[in-house]
């Protein structure tokens, strides 16, 4: 089983940075996005931004275990800005991301060497200036018992220091707490134990 359970990552978009090659200008950025909704939110509002630009190349990376990523060279020559955008998502191990280069042409060709060169500086400049986080990969489980159960609950959770992330507290009691996937499957087996408690993984 793979027992890594962290994952690198950024919390908040990068600063806008500059690249220039023979007058053509790339303006890189990096965004933290968790789902195609929010790369498309980004790519839209760069649009308006840069509405005189020809060329919106990125790439992207989501998930922690299961990676999907896509690389778009937006009109370039084939792979000569989006896999090399893709290439720093990997060479820096970030994922959850989005890495845009906006291109102004400056009337000189630079060539597909030149281009895969650009791209991946301005790549490069985004993920430099970006404030990159280890986090935990983390299991949610939600844990249900009858309110006289709570000292007993209540003692795991702090012995074994687990995240509550919601709680309803009647008769019926339900917490749904975070775990480190590391330690998930210790804190699994002592609830289950536990006697009139049921727990229960969720889909993160």
């Amino acid at each position: 089983m793979d027992n890594k359970d962290t994952y690198r990552t950024i919390e908040v978009p990068s600063e806008e940075t500059l690249f220039k090659d023979r007058n053509s200008k790339f303006y890189g950025y990096a965004f933290p996005v968790h789902n195609e909704d929010d790369i498309k939110a980004a790519l839209d509002s760069l649009k308006k931004k840069h509405h005189s630009a020809r060329h919106f190349c990125y790439a992207w990376q989501l998930g922690v275990e299961q990676i999907r990523f896509r690389a778009n060279d937006d009109g370039e020559p084939s792979n000569s800005a989006g896999m090399p955008i893709y290439g720093q998502i990997q060479s820096y191990d970030v994922t959850n991301i989005l890495i845009v280069s906006v291109r102004y042409f400056g009337g000189t060709k630079l060539g597909v060497g030149g281009l895969i060169n650009a791209y991946r500086n301005s790549a490069q400049l985004a993920l430099e200036v970006s404030d990159i986080r280890d986090k935990t990969i983390d299991v949610q489980y939600q844990i249900s018992f009858q309110y006289d159960m709570m000292n007993k609950v209540m003692r795991i959770i702090k012995e074994k220091n687990l995240k509550i992330i919601q709680q309803r507290l009647e008769e019926d009691c339900t917490y749904i707490i975070s775990v480190r996937k590391k330690d998930a499957e210790t804190v699994f087996s002592t609830f289950e134990n536990l006697y009139r408690v049921a727990i229960k993984e969720l889909e993160n």
